[in-house]
């Protein structure tokens, strides 16, 4: 259950401070100036579809938002959300010398075939539907792989700005 004071709590932060944990939801200014100008929010549902409507990203902005994420079964590094990385790959079992190697394998593959990290919602997958979908994507078309890797982007940003509007379900 969602705490019903928490959006109200969103809605009345500093602008500065809703700033910065919006950047971490979604490294993207746009996104980000996009989900503050919606404020107050009446409802979640209401924030929800701003900023999952905001969330179409360009070249540009897709690597920037990127840049925010480590290699999947890699711990997050300078310039990484390592608190939300660390939580969101929990189901990644870093031990594994089989499930490290492949995914290591697997990050250079895909990054020598798509010019960028490979992403996914990690949160609530364990490690091999990872590299499943890490082996399925390997065969997307560049435009294919894209999208996909934008609504995971997507994804992600509404996990980390529920989480931010403390557990509000988005």
């Amino acid at each position: 259950m969602s705490d019903p004071d928490a959006l109200d709590d969103f809605n009345a932060m500093p602008e500065a401070e809703a700033r910065a944990r919006l950047t971490t939801c979604l490294d993207v200014p746009r996104w980000v100036d996009t989900v503050l100008a919606g404020r107050p929010y009446a409802d979640t549902g209401a924030l929800r579809a701003v900023a999952t409507n905001a969330a179409e990203l360009d070249g540009e902005e897709l690597e920037t938002a990127l840049a925010r994420h480590p290699r999947i079964g890699e711990r997050a590094g300078t310039g990484h959300d390592a608190a939300f990385s660390s939580r969101e790959q929990a189901g990644v079992d870093r031990s594994d010398a089989e499930v490290a190697q492949r995914l290591a394998e697997g990050n250079r593959a895909y990054e020598a075939r798509f010019d960028r990290v490979f992403l996914i919602r990690a949160a609530g997958r364990d490690a091999p539907e990872i590299l499943a979908e890490l082996e399925r994507r390997l065969g997307n078309d560049d435009d294919t792989e894209r999208a996909e890797t934008t609504d995971q982007l997507r994804q992600i940003a509404l996990l980390r700005l529920a989480d931010l509007v403390q557990g509000a379900i988005l």
